[in-house]
């Protein structure tokens, strides 16, 4: 189908189930890379829907804890063809990474110890420690607007570094903030000048600026009330399977119950979780080492889909490592506690649009919206330095400060830091390259 012809004739299910798939084997690059495939492909080629309705929706997206990237294409999906509209968009978005992941992760913890595999780690850590220090600095680029935000974003980095203070705590906090800012300091807060200046018409769109409403993104209190029912039964049922089946101290309930918190949670994208989920995954319940959630966040960044699918890699070398269903199903325990960790981390971001989405599509941008997520991000790029400063302690001193220090992976970690910061060269390709450099020196 034509450009032409898209922008007048409505997109079969079928056409957009394949662009999903597509689009779940193409998606690299973090939650910005994906948001801006997707603005691509459909907002300036297809023409699927305007700028400013993509935007509208990202702002909601934004707003939610999950994924962003994952529930704008279930959003758009089901602004598209309802509610299989959205749970194709949503469920493709992930599940080529998660098979993926499962893969990668057997190969991992199988073959971990071969040379080879040694020596791309070597090289792919340092580099993540730069991608991470260049997340933080490309979200801080775009939200630290003024000094006031400048503040929240030290206050935060302060607070979960140097005081210890629970992430989610520190959420809440700039959230609050923020809502007080909007009211009080609007133009402290005020996010959505940025985006209207940024705003281009790429023509006319299947769902433009004036398309009305569909009559299934409509409003309704029954609509609202059968998708909270829908979502808790499709988290309950399988959660009671789990906990009468294995008992509550079972690995496969912990982590359903465990990553279920940690979806509602992810305020500002996995690089903000990620302290949560280590400081869960790591140093309460033990299911992998600092080293494996390091080597497993390396996976994450060169697989596509959303980042925080490093929770199927979690649970993989959880239910392996502690060979859950005993010692002669050691694959399948991993694969099935990585199915359960997806399932229990992604649900929330279904309900979410589902149950929210409607009642945004009869609203326009307003500041009691952007305020506190203006507010939440600034405190993000906080968070996101901390994990970095974290990955830099245990990449450059791995026994301790009392240990030697780690040359060569400085090194790495500044190349990468260059080829990102100074040249701009796509976070892959980064990847690839330091993995090559660690394979190097593995052998020399």
């Amino acid at each position: 189908m034509s450009d032409h012809a898209s922008q007048n004739a409505p997109v079969r299910l079928w056409e957009a189930f394949r662009f999903w798939l597509k689009l779940g084997f193409i998606s690299f690059g973090g939650p910005a890379g994906q948001i801006a495939i997707m603005h691509q492909e459909l907002v300036e080629r297809r023409r699927w829907i305007s700028e400013s309705r993509f935007l509208h929706a990202l702002n909601y997206c934004m707003l939610l804890p999950g994924p962003e990237a994952q529930q704008l294409a279930t959003y758009i999906g089901w602004l598209m063809h309802k509610t299989w509209g959205g749970i194709i968009a949503g469920i493709l978005f992930v599940l080529p990474s998660l098979f993926i992941l499962i893969f990668l992760s057997w190969v991992y913890i199988a073959f971990g110890e071969v040379n080879w595999v040694a020596g791309l780690f070597f090289g792919i850590k340092p580099a993540v420690t730069a991608i991470v220090l260049y997340a933080a600095y490309r979200i801080g680029s775009r939200a630290l607007k003024n000094n006031f935000l400048w503040s929240i974003a030290i206050a935060a980095f302060i607070a979960i570094y140097g005081l210890q203070i629970p992430f989610p705590f520190i959420v809440l906090s700039a959230a609050i903030t923020g809502y007080l800012g909007g009211r009080y300091w609007p133009k402290y807060f005020n996010a959505t000048n940025a985006h209207a200046s940024t705003e281009k018409s790429y023509g006319a769109a299947l769902i433009d600026d004036q398309t009305p409403t569909p009559k299934h993104a409509l409003f309704s209190y029954s609509g609202l009330t059968a998708v909270i029912i829908c979502g808790l039964i499709l988290w309950t049922l399988p959660f009671l399977f789990l906990w009468t089946t294995y008992g509550w101290q079972h690995g496969f309930t912990q982590m359903a119950w465990f990553f279920t918190t940690a979806a509602l949670l992810t305020f500002g994208g996995a690089y903000a979780v990620l302290p949560y989920v280590y400081q869960g995954a790591v140093t309460q319940h033990g299911w992998l080492t600092p080293t494996q959630m390091m080597d497993g966040l390396a996976l994450g960044e060169t697989t596509p889909g959303p980042l925080i699918m490093v929770v199927a890699f979690v649970g993989f070398i959880g239910g392996y490592s502690q060979a859950l269903l005993g010692a002669e199903n050691l694959f399948i325990a991993g694969a099935i506690a990585a199915s359960i960790v997806t399932w229990f981390t992604f649900l929330p971001s279904f309900i979410f649009i589902f149950a929210g989405a409607p009642f945004i599509e009869t609203t326009h941008k307003k500041i009691q919206f952007t305020a506190p997520l203006s507010a939440i991000t600034a405190a993000v790029v906080g968070v996101i330095v901390n994990l970095a400063v974290f990955f830099a302690y245990h990449i450059f001193w791995p026994q301790g400060f009392n240990g030697n220090f780690e040359w060569l992976s400085l090194a790495i970690a500044i190349l990468a830091a260059i080829a990102l910061f100074q040249f701009k060269i796509g976070i892959i390709k980064v990847i690839l390259a330091c993995a090559l450099i660690g394979l190097l020196i593995r052998f020399m």
